[in-house]
């Protein structure tokens, strides 16, 4: 399951993590969001122990998705020691956001 990321577990869970950290920022009011949870929730299974997949709701953590630069949602963005190494705008096919995801494994 997607690791939901918050302002209070941010740090531990994105900053200090050894592995990429695949981030989706969205909301539940968001078409495209729904239709890619699916897909993240998949991806979380398949990654585990190899990445972190999580989720940032933009409405419940407005600052996460401003220091991120977030302006439309789905937006994901893949963190690596920390800093952001790629970002994505709008939900993706699994396919593709494995891709995206295993360059940085």
């Amino acid at each position: 399951m997607a690791v939901k990321i918050t302002s209070a577990n941010f740090n531990e869970v994105v900053k200090e993590s050894k592995v990429p950290v695949f981030i989706d920022f969205w909301a539940e009011w968001c078409g495209p969001c729904q239709m890619f949870l699916p897909v993240v929730e998949e991806l979380a299974k398949e990654m585990e122990g190899k990445a972190i997949v999580g989720k940032i709701n933009v409405d419940e953590e407005p600052d996460l998705a401003r220091q991120y630069r977030v302006m439309s949602i789905p937006t994901v963005v893949i963190i690596k020691d920390g800093e952001v190494v790629k970002r994505n705008v709008g939900a993706l096919q699994k396919k593709e956001a494995v891709s995206m995801l295993e360059q940085f494994l």
